[in-house]
């Protein structure tokens, strides 16, 4: 009985609420635009990550064959050869840098050059703008082997179809450009142009020497098609039977594992942003339901004065609120199912894929449970208000805000929901650490905004009474019962902050990329120099730039396969370090303590040492895996594992860009063993002139060696810090517009006292002059007094990213914050007074029937 009486009530309540429904959603335009764009920008994100990362698992074949097996400065031994080929077809390539010189020497180019066999590619095709295969495009005729190349190539030299390039002692034909190669996504992104030639060329091409950094390929296809599971166990067993020889073994199921998480990392940055617009927008909702309730004080008061209990009306609205959040969600789910469209379409032109542009139910899925729990929690603190409103406060036109508090357990309820809302986030984020600290912080943003919010309303109603009647005027409306000044301080507060935390670290990793990097760094890097040859360049580069600093260090491949005596594979690596174990890294020895760098812990080895092999390792790193004095590192160079005992650690100044190593070994550990030399170059009087001599020079006399200019990687890095930081943009944009909506609905809230104020005043002889000043003034505070805060936390934001995750210097810019301060005063005045206008203009008559 109990039951089917509760189930009546609801079911009267639903009748009710669809009812006041019918008279339209006139006040909940700006609900509606806070959760439709909070939902839509969630959507959006996910689904666009979502498409990607199915088109790389879909498409994982083409990207990578079957099986991949990747070895670096070494080509796969015979025994190697034999494992691998008893799997399927085996098509072969390797990847290197080089400098492409044009046959007079009068100019040459970085290029990325990878060299292929007849059986490639096994699955899709390299699209060329030619009919001919590639086999016949890149095979020897009348002396020259054949290459192609990116339209790129061709306008940085100044090149044509059939044009020849010269490559360490090869003579190459471009006889084709290049369009799409279908396996770029597992070769990784290069920073400069692709230059394709067949295994045989680079073979005679004299630039595989020793030490040379170039990656061999082996990709498989399989006789017959695996599922992921059944790959994966083969890859396992691959790995078991190759030993710990330095091959990396990968499958089709796992296509492009890096780029994969470098889209899932940024997905869920700019989810967390979009997250955060939502719940900026859950202060509009709140604004929305107390104005709508505050409309509907007569219609609650002849529910209450009928017998209808508190619970049932609150239901009632709860229902309305509900269902009108649901339009808003479905709105912002259309909107998000149509981004994948545009998106997918304009990542195609970077990534060779066919990206899914499909509606990702999973993707909306979350996204509109967001929004539905973000709609509930923010809508029932002002619905428990009404609970306790009694008939006859209703009907003396008393303020809802102000008139009525909120019961415990409709607080419990908010808290519960957004309780489980962070819940969510945390467990479907795969970096849960910065989804708990996006969390608290977003916490303590809100918890501090209320607060300053309350010390403005407080410190206002405490000061003392202003002759100027305009001052005084604005100082009222900051403090009244039912003001904006909470709602105003909340949102334009949390939009604010993040776009001043956002601007701050883009002008940041811009002047370091700029400014103090560019100012450290050396001009040029060269690689892959012989050390018969370390002399003959030294002594070229003296002659080419006598004022500049030529810095020659001994360089090998190694990989850390144990710490301590623990296997790497059964040893805890934290997330900050795991790029020092993940594949190879350069290594050194050295009899003195390199430059750039400082003994933090431990003696330096004699010059002289012969004794047990020691290792000097970085000191932060070496903090982040846990390592101290006398522990182990075992490493695997060359195909020969060594262990050495950590004598010190050093500090490393890894943003001068000089020549630094994780790992720094005593001399005798490599004494004999082959390897090439890594050099720099660093002249305070270089010009881009003497640069391009100096380049020139290089290449002719050592054609095998590769020059990299550190400006054009600079360059480069800008650029891409430019494209990161225009998303990152969009999606703080999206919180911002989010901070005007709740602004306007603020307002829009307001309304009905200030129309009432505005008459009043009127009719005691107040100007409309006066009036708009004392608006205008009170804008003016509440703007400035949220400006104040959002450059505060904004550059304690940007502090914390800059220092503590980039691992960079953090710099102080004004003119970002002052801007900042422009945009929230713009935005108040100019919101407050769009909102004003058309009250001022209310005529008297119909507002004083009301009082």
């Amino acid at each position: 009985m109990e039951k089917r009486s509760l189930f009546a009530s609801l079911g009267l309540a639903f009748r009710f609420a669809l009812r006041e429904l019918r008279g339209g959603l006139s006040g909940f335009r700006v609900f509606l635009a806070c959760i439709a764009l909070g939902v839509a920008a969630i959507g959006a994100v996910n689904s666009v990550a979502d498409g990607v990362s199915s088109a790389i698992e879909r498409e994982g074949r083409t990207i990578l064959g079957d099986l991949k097996y990747q070895i670096l400065q070494r080509q796969a031994s015979e025994a190697e050869i034999a494992t691998i080929s008893a799997e399927g077809v085996v098509s072969s390539s390797v990847t290197l840098r080089s400098m492409a010189r044009l046959p007079s020497g009068s100019d040459q180019s970085l290029v990325e050059i990878k060299a292929v066999d007849s059986a490639y590619p096994l699955y899709g095709a390299v699209k060329t703008d030619t009919q001919q295969s590639l086999s016949e495009l890149l095979a020897e005729k009348n002396g020259s082997y054949g290459a192609v190349a990116p339209q790129l190539l061709f306008d940085r030299l100044g090149l044509k179809l059939g044009d020849h390039l010269a490559v360490g002692d090869l003579d190459l034909e471009l006889r084709a450009t290049l369009l799409t190669e279908p396996d770029t996504l597992s070769e990784g992104f290069g920073f400069a142009p692709r230059l394709m030639i067949s295994r045989k060329a680079i073979d005679a091409s004299g630039l595989i020497r020793t030490g040379t950094l170039a990656t061999y390929s082996y990709k498989v296809k399989l006789a017959k098609p695996l599922e992921k599971a059944a790959l994966l166990d083969l890859q396992k067993v691959q790995r078991k039977t190759l030993g710990d020889e330095g091959v990396r073994i990968t499958v089709s199921a796992n296509a492009a594992p890096q780029l994969n998480e470098t889209i899932e990392r940024f997905a869920q940055f700019l989810s967390l942003v979009a997250l955060c617009a939502l719940l900026v927008g859950g202060v509009g909702v709140a604004n929305a339901v107390s104005a709508h309730l505050d409309a509907k004080r007569p219609v609650i008061a002849t529910f209450k004065s009928l017998g209808a209990g508190g619970g049932f009306v609150a239901s009632i609205y709860l229902i309305q609120i509900m269902l009108i959040a649901l339009a808003g969600i479905v709105i912002g789910l259309v909107l998000s199912a149509f981004v994948p469209l545009l998106a997918g379409t304009l990542l195609e032109r970077f990534m060779p894929l066919n990206i899914d542009k499909s509606v990702q139910v999973s993707a909306l899925a979350s996204a509109a449970l967001f929004g539905f729990l973000t709609s509930l929690a923010f809508a029932l603190v002002p619905l428990g208000r009404t609970r306790h409103i009694r008939p006859t406060m209703l009907f003396r036109e008393m303020v809802i805000e102000g008139g009525a508090r909120t019961g415990w357990r409709w607080l419990l309820a908010a808290v519960i929901t957004l309780v489980v809302t962070a819940g969510l986030v945390i467990l479907v984020s795969d970096q849960r650490r910065i989804a708990m600290i996006f969390l608290c912080a977003a916490l303590g943003a809100f918890v501090i905004l209320y607060g300053i919010s309350a010390l403005i309303i407080w410190a206002a109603g405490r000061l003392p009474r202003a002759k100027s009647t305009v001052l005084r005027l604005a100082v009222g409306n900051i403090y009244r019962p039912g003001g904006i000044t909470r709602s105003v301080v909340i949102s334009l507060g949390l939009g604010l902050t993040l776009l001043a935390a956002i601007s701050l670290i883009d002008y940041n990793l811009r002047s370091q990329i700029s400014g103090s990097i560019a100012g450290k760094a050396p001009d040029f890097f060269f690689a892959d120099i012989q050390s018969k040859e370390v002399d003959g360049f030294s002594k070229l580069l003296h002659e080419l730039s006598p004022t500049g600093n030529v810095q020659n260090v001994p360089m090998l491949r190694g990989r850390i396969t144990a710490l301590k005596g623990i296997k790497i594979a059964d040893y805890k690596v934290g997330p900050e370090a795991s790029w020092v174990t993940r594949g190879d890294r350069g290594i050194t020895y050295a009899a003195t303590l390199p430059e750039n760098s400082s003994l933090a812990q431990g003696k330096w080895w004699a010059a002289d040492y012969s004794g047990e092999p020691l290792v000097s390792f970085a000191e932060e790193e070496g903090k982040e895996l846990g390592l101290a004095l006398g522990d182990t590192v075992t490493v695997n160079v060359l195909g020969r594992e060594i262990t050495a005992r950590i004598a010190n650690f050093r500090s490393v100044e890894w943003r001068s860009l000089s020549i630094n190593f994780v790992m720094v070994f005593s001399p005798s550990m490599f004494k004999g063993a082959p390897h090439a030399w890594l050099s720099t170059l660093t002249d305070p009087q270089s010009t881009p002139l003497s640069e391009a001599k100096i380049l020139n020079s290089v290449t002719k006399a050592f054609p095998a060696i590769t020059t990299v200019r550190v400006k054009d990687a600079l360059d480069m890095a800008s650029n891409f810090v430019a494209q990161f930081t225009l998303a990152i943009r969009v999606a703080a944009s999206v919180a911002l517009i989010a901070s005007v909506l709740v602004l306007a609905g603020a307002l829009a809230a307001g309304n009905r006292i200030r129309v009432r104020d505005a008459v009043i005043l009127k009719m005691l002889g107040a100007t409309r002059k006066t009036l708009v000043q004392a608006f205008v003034l009170e804008y003016m505070l509440v703007g400035l007094a949220t400006a104040l805060f959002a450059l505060l936390a904004g550059t304690l934001a940007s502090w914390f990213v800059i220092t503590n995750i980039m691992n960079l210097t953090f710099s102080f810019e004004p003119i970002v914050l002052f801007t900042t301060v422009g945009i929230a005063l713009i935005l108040t005045i100019g919101m407050g007074l769009a909102g004003t206008y058309r009250i001022l203009g209310q005529k008297a008559s119909p507002v004083l029937r009301t009082l």
